[in-house]
C-alpha cells in the first residue's frame, strides 16, 4: 500500500498537466465514420502512441482496412509468470458533432465550465466517449512509472479507431493478432459509475438481434373506395403480426424466445433492491408513469436481466400532408431483440422469422432483409476474482460498496474478446447518466476523470498483489 499512496501523490501533482494531455487529444476531430477524417484518426493514433512511447511501452501504429489501431505493450523489469498481463481498451474515435448550432462551445475546442450546483465540466466530444474515459487508465500508468519506475502488472493497451462506426476491421485484427492480444482478462473503460458517489463495475451487458421485414399484397398501391374490404391491407397484417409479438403481461410470445434466460440469483436480486432505484422518477422523467414490461419484474431487472422484442420503425402507404385514400402494396417494420443470458441469436432470429411468417395470409408475402443478425448477451460472474479485487480498490477510493450491475446496452468487443482471445471483460467506466455522449454539449466532469485515474491505480496496485 506504500507504493499505491506515492502513485496516488504523483498523479495529484501532475493531474494539470494530465488534463492538458487529454485535452490535446480531443481537439483531434477523430470522426471515424466520415472519411474526410481519416487523416484526423490518423494523427489522434499517432498521439497516443507518442505519448505511450515517451512512458517506456512498446507502441505502434498498426493499419487496417479502415482506421487504425493503437497497441502498445508494457513489461515490467521484474515480472515473472505470476505476474499478471492484463488488456486494457478504448477507443480514440468520436461521434460527429451534428448539430453543430446545438453546442454551447466548440465540440473540439475542450472547455471547462463550472454547473450551476458548484460541478467543473470538461465540455467537447469525445470527453467521455472515449477519451477521458480511456485516458484516465493511460494517466494511472504514468503515474506508476514515475513514481516506482515501473508498472506493477503486465499491460496490453488496444485503443481502436472505428467503435463509433461499427468496428469493422477489429474482429479480423483479434483474430490475426490473437497470440500477441490474448490476455488474463480484458479491462474495458466505456461504461458508467452507478451515480457520481458510487463506483460500479458492469458485469452484464445484452446482446442484440436486428431484422427488417416487408409485408407485400397487392402488387400495386390501390383506391380504398372500389378495394377497400376485400383486399388485405399490408399494414394490417403488419400491425397484427407486431401486436402478437407480446401477451398481456408483457411476455414475448415468440416460441422458444426465452431458451437460455435464467432467474435472477437471489444475491443479485437482493443487492439490485438495495439500491433505491425509484422506477417512478426513472419513467417520469421521459414522461411515462407505468412499466410496460414483464409483469413482476423491476424496471432494473427489465433493463438489466431480461429479454425484449422492440419495434424501432414502421412505415408504409401515404405519409405526407392531406389525405390520399390508398391501400398501399407493402408495409415495412424494423425490429431489435434484446438479448440476456444464453439466448442463441441465430435461434432467435430463425424463431421470429418462423413466427412472423405464421402471421401472414395467404394473399401476402412477407420478406426479410437478409440483413438480421446479432450478437449474444455477455455476462461476468460476480466471484470472479478479478471483480472481486477490482470492487475493493474501488471502494477504498470512493469510500462506498462498488456496485455490481447491469447494462440495458450491448457492448460487442466484449463478446469477441471472449470468443477470440479467450477472456473475460471487466468494466470499470468513470461516466455519468448525464454526460450526454454522441450529442451536443457532451461533458465529463473533471472529479470523474480525477477519481477515474485514481481508481486505475489503486486497481492495478491490487491486481498485482
Amino acid at each position: 500500500m506504500a507504493d499505491v499512496k506515492s502513485v496516488l501523490d504523483v498523479a495529484a501533482l501532475d493531474f494539470d498537466q494530465g488534463l492538458a494531455r487529454l485535452f490535446d487529444l480531443v481537439r483531434i476531430p477523430s470522426i471515424s465514420t466520415d472519411p474526410a477524417h481519416a487523416g484526423d484518426c490518423q494523427e489522434a493514433a499517432e498521439l497516443v502512441v507518442e505519448d505511450l512511447k515517451a512512458m517506456g511501452f512498446e507502441a505502434s501504429v498498426r493499419p487496417t482496412p479502415g482506421r487504425p489501431m493503437v497497441v502498445a505493450h508494457y513489461t515490467p523489469k521484474d515480472a515473472s509468470a505470476k505476474t499478471p498481463h492484463l488488456l486494457f481498451y478504448g477507443h480514440y474515435d468520436v461521434q460527429p458533432a451534428d448539430p453543430l448550432d446545438q453546442w454551447k462551445t466548440p465540440p473540439f475546442e475542450p472547455t471547462v465550465k463550472e454547473d450551476a450546483r458548484g460541478v467543473m465540466r470538461m465540455y467537447g466530444r469525445g470527453t467521455a466517449d472515449d477519451k477521458g474515459q480511456f485516458m484516465t487508465f493511460v494517466e494511472a500508468a504514468r503515474a506508476w512509472i514515475a513514481a516506482t519506475g515501473s508498472l506493477p502488472i503486465r499491460a496490453t493497451f488496444l485503443i481502436e479507431g472505428e467503435e463509433e462506426s461499427g468496428s469493422p476491421s477489429l474482429i479480423p485484427f483479434l483474430k490475426a493478432n490473437s497470440e500477441e492480444l490474448s490476455c488474463d482478462a480484458a479491462f474495458v473503460c466505456d461504461t458508467n459509475m452507478w451515480d457520481a458517489k458510487t463506483p460500479a463495475i458492469t458485469t452484464r451487458l445484452r446482446g442484440l438481434v436486428h431484422e427488417e421485414i416487408t409485408i407485400t399484397g397487392p402488387r400495386i398501391d390501390l383506391h380504398s373506395g372500389m378495394y377497400g374490404g376485400p383486399a388485405m391491407n399490408p399494414i394490417r397484417v403488419l400491425t397484427k403480426l407486431i401486436a402478437a409479438l407480446h401477451d398481456k403481461s408483457g411476455r414475448v410470445t415468440i416460441p422458444g424466445f426465452y431458451d437460455g434466460v435464467a432467474d435472477l440469483p437471489k444475491p443479485t436480486r437482493k443487492q439490485w433492491q438495495s439500491l433505491k432505484f425509484s422506477d417512478k422518477k426513472f419513467l417520469g422523467d421521459v414522461g411515462l408513469k407505468a412499466a410496460a414490461g414483464e409483469k413482476g419484474k423491476s424496471v432494473l431487472e427489465q433493463i438489466w436481466a431480461r429479454p425484449t422484442a422492440e419495434v424501432n420503425g414502421i412505415w408504409g402507404g401515404y405519409t405526407g400532408a392531406g389525405t390520399k385514400t390508398v391501400l398501399p402494396s407493402t408495409a415495412h417494420a424494423k425490429l431489435t431483440f434484446r438479448l440476456v443470458g444464453k439466448q442463441n441469436p441465430k435461434k432467435v432470429l430463425k424463431a421470429f422469422q418462423a413466427f412472423a411468417k405464421a402471421h401472414v395470409p395467404a394473399d401476402c408475402k412477407i420478406t426479410f432483409s437478409g440483413r438480421g443478425g446479432g450478437s449474444p448477451a455477455t455476462e461476468i460472474r460476480e466471484d470472479n476474482p478479478l471483480i472481486t479485487k477490482a470492487a475493493k480498490a474501488l471502494k477504498d477510493e470512493f469510500r462506498r460498496d462498488t456496485v455490481l450491475m447491469g447494462s440495458g446496452g450491448s457492448i460487442p468487443i466484449c463478446r469477441s474478446f471472449k470468443d477470440i482471445l479467450g477472456m473475460d471483460s471487466i468494466l470499470v467506466g468513470f461516466g455519468l447518466n448525464d454526460d450526454a455522449i454522441h450529442s451536443p454539449n457532451e461533458k465529463y466532469d473533471l472529479e470523474s476523470f480525477r477519481r477515474g485515474i485514481r481508481s486505475w491505480i489503486r486497481i492495478m496496485g491490487a491486481l498485482a498483489e
